[in-house]
């Protein structure tokens, strides 16, 4: 990683200044009434943690140990919209996994809802699962979002760090005698106990499970009516995780980093950092459970979800003993995805305003061809179109059932017509995947029937007394937003515009026969406008159309107006 980040913070004599130099510009913005104990951690007058919480003044981690590595000193360019990419070139150090982030993206958008007054951004989460986990360990999560294994803190027996005996007979942690700090956002078993949430709707409420300890976490940072726009709330609410100067000052430099842009990165790709709180490497094995209380407990602790270290052998190895093969890391279900595949999908066309009938179904399949279950499919619309997902959104995510295949959600097309492309792509890991091509037609009506059966007459020059009035339907549903057109006829056999008889009026008084661009409204109903008559008299014809082939032959009459009875003849003169 060294020759890789060669720009990043490291301690040395010239990377120490610059460090202390980021630091101090944050310093001036913390929570006011922050003292350091013997221990070098800090706490806050003004950031005691919430009345329910059951671990003092240890926050949501039980002050255990954190990683301090602070960002690289170069900004990363803003993860793609469009759906185009899942992989960044850039450094993976300050890359997000796929699933991690759509975990903290899910969660800051709960809260954005149910606490909308507390304004938590994504990327405050973000920051606090790369402090506290290396964002579960590099994206080390299967497609529900649970880490592979476990990811565990040192066990909280006083020995350097608080004393937390155990609180949930070892359900979270696998210890009955001491809690830790338990998964990816690092909850103590007591604070998980009123803190957890289930993110990802699965019925359970799992530290382990990066949906569900975003979610609280978010939960966590938002109680007490704190409105993390503002520098003084959103200080305090970082305290009470973890009630620490230097906590909050590595908290606050990732925060900004990440508001500066960062970029998804496969699961499982992310860099564990190296330097942690307790002044040793975070850099370890693989995640596991604690020490069993039988166990002699070094007094050096392990690393958050790392082996606790194993006394060395008074007994040299023998040369003729083989070494054994290190520990091999699980494969995820989405590392073993090959490809992705349209599964049956039919010709996806909606008229415009109506929801598309049929939806978009991919496969997600191994390298043998057998479908791969619970992996994430994101579904992405590109192009100019203003269809959408339920909730107008462009992205939507599906699991995979147990024949590897997930349906995305039903398209509602909008307004505009013709094709666009909805881009099937696996979270976590960039393989091929298919492109599918949906059309929104215009709207149509398949039939005109007038509102009114009054007959429509008028003298010659005068103006007709009732105008025209139609109703537009399709299928027997009211036909809104239909395009019409109306033209006077010569004849209902010669639809060629007639050059005498009624007419319209445009905007400047003159004589018009064809109206365009007319359009039904809400209910289906299209109102024309005043009818006049030249001095012609007779039968006309009015024929209105519609997009779909729907045509309305309407009769317009002139006549003279009826006079009253002749008087009777003069009697013949006598002869």
């Amino acid at each position: 990683m060294a020759a890789q980040f060669g720009r990043r913070l490291r301690k040395g004599a010239v990377t120490t200044a610059v460090a202390a130099a980021a630091v101090a510009a944050l310093s001036a913005s913390q929570a006011p009434g922050v003292t350091a104990d013997d221990n070098g951690r800090s706490t806050a007058a003004d950031a005691q943690p919430s009345p329910d919480a059951t671990a003092g003044d240890n926050g949501a981690t039980g002050n255990s140990p954190y990683y301090t590595d602070l960002p690289p000193l170069n900004t990363p360019s803003p993860a793609p919209t469009d759906g185009t990419s899942t992989t960044s070139p850039v450094e993976s150090e300050a890359g997000i996994p796929a699933t991690v982030l759509d975990a903290y993206k899910k969660a800051a958008a709960e809260l954005q809802e149910s606490k909308p007054g507390c304004n938590l951004p994504w990327q405050l989460l973000a920051a606090i699962g790369q402090v506290e986990s290396g964002q579960a360990r590099g994206g080390r999560v299967d497609a529900d979002g649970t880490t592979t294994s476990k990811i565990l803190g040192p066990q909280l027996d006083g020995n350097g760090f608080a004393l937390i005996k155990d609180t949930d007979n070892g359900a979270y942690d696998g210890d009955s005698a001491y809690d830790s700090a338990v998964g990816p956002m690092q909850f103590i078993p007591s604070t998980w106990a009123w803190a957890g949430r289930d993110g990802n709707g699965d019925g359970v409420k799992d530290p382990n499970n990066v949906y569900d300890a975003a979610l609280a976490a978010g939960h966590y940072l938002c109680r007490n009516g704190w409105d993390l726009s503002t520098q003084g709330d959103l200080d305090t609410a970082i305290l009470s995780y973890n009630p620490s100067r230097d906590y909050l000052n590595t908290v606050l430099s990732w925060l900004e980093y990440f508001r500066k842009g960062t970029h998804e990165i496969p699961d499982g790709t992310g860099t564990i950092p190296d330097n942690r709180s307790d002044g040793s490497s975070g850099n370890g094995g693989s995640n596991s459970s604690p020490s069993s209380p039988s166990t002699p407990h070094t007094s050096k602790p392990s690393t958050p979800g790392s082996p606790s270290p194993t006394p060395p052998s008074t007994t040299p190895p023998s040369s003729g003993t083989p070494t054994p093969p290190a520990p091999t890391t699980p494969v995820t279900p989405t590392e073993s995805v090959d490809h992705l595949e349209d599964s049956g999908t039919a010709k996806l066309t909606a008229m415009a305003g109506d929801a598309f009938t049929e939806q978009i179904s991919t496969k997600a399949e191994n390298a043998a061809g057998k479908g791969v279950a619970k992996v994430r499919i994101r579904f992405t619309i590109v192009g100019d179109t203003d269809a959408a997902f339920a909730g107008g959104e462009k992205v939507a995510t599906a699991l995979t059932n147990s024949s590897g295949v997930a349906t995305a959600p039903a398209l509602q097309a909008g307004e505009a017509t013709g094709a666009f492309m909805v881009r099937a792509t696996l979270i976590g890991r960039t393989v091929t995947g298919p492109d599918y091509t949906a059309t929104v037609t215009q709207r149509v009506a398949d039939t005109l029937v007038r509102t009114s059966d009054t007959a429509l007459t008028c003298t010659p020059g005068g103006e007709f007394a009732d105008a025209v009035q139609v109703k537009a339907t399709n299928k027997g549903a009211v036909a809104d937003k239909v395009a019409a057109t109306a033209t006077l006829i010569k004849s209902a056999d010669d639809a060629t515009a007639n050059d005498k008889g009624p007419y319209f009026k445009d905007a400047d008084g003159k004589t018009v026969r064809t109206l365009t661009g007319l359009t039904t409204d809400a209910d289906g109903l299209l109102k024309l406008p005043q009818l006049y008559s030249d001095d012609t008299t007779g039968t006309f014809v009015l024929r209105i159309t519609t997009a779909g082939g729907a045509t309305l032959d309407v009769t317009l009459t002139v006549a003279a107006a009826e006079t009253s009875a002749s008087p009777s003849p003069s009697p013949s003169a006598s002869s």
